[in-house]
């Protein structure tokens, strides 16, 4: 059970959901009520093209908990979220599709475990209720490759369900796609994190919005974390390693072609000479590139006044 005074909001991003997000409140609503949580209800609107707005503009004049962001076109799930974010002002925020397959019975288990300590906590559909070849087999693959590349070992990084902390949520910035790596951005912001199992229903109304492609689009956002977790404050050492290789391996050849012209050998038609060139100029680039890549960090974070460490609390002796 939380503190009666600490503020639960409940953000739900929806995109032509008409037919499901009454519902979907209603067993909100209940869940919460039934806890005794004080609570509000952030649902984002993400440029839907049905019923949806008019469907929440008659949800606004019953629910008193309800505030309902909409955006002026379609912007994404990643957009929608973030917009869900700044406008609440909860202590845990509590994130879920619009859908009905989360199942909002599963929110006290979620704020029950932020209280026991947690920054992060995510939800893992251990029994997917959806297609096995379009969604179920391509999640699987991306789920274990993040957890591969990303070294943070989650069961399921797509499920919408999850609790923050509210402090968690404020230093973390979401672009692109960026929202299924929520769990490691937070991670790279030192959030502890905990996966559990939630209920997963089948689909009553209208289509999913995704597709095979999706795994596509995981694999291009997941370069852009990786790099992150790994050079986020340290960009020459990726750049700068590669670019030291290529220079070592440049002359080493360039070193040995020259023996041989010395010892009379006609080098000028060897493929190791342009090899040598090529990777001289590519050891170059590669060097520059993580020189103007710390100068872009420093900017980044003295801009923001953005410290590259994170406090969790701070312990000291009382003096009288």
């Amino acid at each position: 059970m939380s503190d009666i005074n600490q503020l639960i909001s409940i953000i739900i991003p929806v995109f032509n959901e008409s037919e499901s997000i009454g519902f979907l409140l209603d067993e909100v609503i209940s869940v919460m009520v039934a806890n005794k949580f004080n609570f509000e209800l952030v649902v984002v609107n993400d440029g839907s093209k049905d019923n949806t707005s008019q469907v929440l503009k008659q949800l606004t004049l019953k629910i008193k908990e309800l505030s309902v962001i909409s955006l002026r076109k379609n912007y994404g799930q990643t957009a929608a979220m973030s917009a869900g974010f700044d406008f609440s002002t909860g202590d845990i925020l509590i994130t879920l599709d619009g859908d009905l397959q989360n199942d909002p019975n599963d929110i006290p288990k979620l704020i029950s475990e932020i209280n026991n300590g947690y920054d992060l906590i995510c939800g893992w559909r251990f029994d997917r209720k959806d297609k096995l070849i379009n969604r179920k087999i391509p999640s699987k693959i991306a789920n274990k490759l993040i957890a591969q590349v990303t070294g943070l070992k989650l069961h399921d990084y797509g499920c919408s369900l999850k609790a923050f902390k509210k402090e968690i949520v404020d230093d973390i910035k979401l672009y692109g796609e960026l929202h299924r790596f929520l769990p490691v951005l937070a991670n790279i912001e030192g959030a502890r994190i905990k996966e559990i199992k939630v209920n997963h229903r089948s689909r009553k109304y209208g289509s999913s919005k995704y597709g095979i492609d999706r795994t596509f689009r995981v694999l291009m956002d997941l370069l852009t974390v990786w790099f992150m977790t790994k050079f986020l404050t340290r960009p020459m050492y990726g750049f700068g390693f590669l670019g030291i290789i290529s220079i070592l391996l440049s002359l080493a050849m360039s070193s040995y072609l020259i023996v041989l012209k010395i010892m009379g050998d006609d080098i000028g038609n060897r493929p190791m000479l342009m090899f040598s060139l090529i990777l001289g100029i590519a050891g170059v680039q590669l060097f520059s590139f993580g020189l103007l890549s710390e100068l872009l960090i420093r900017t980044y974070h003295e801009s923001q006044s953005r410290p590259i460490y994170r406090v969790r609390s701070i312990m000291s002796k009382n003096k009288n």
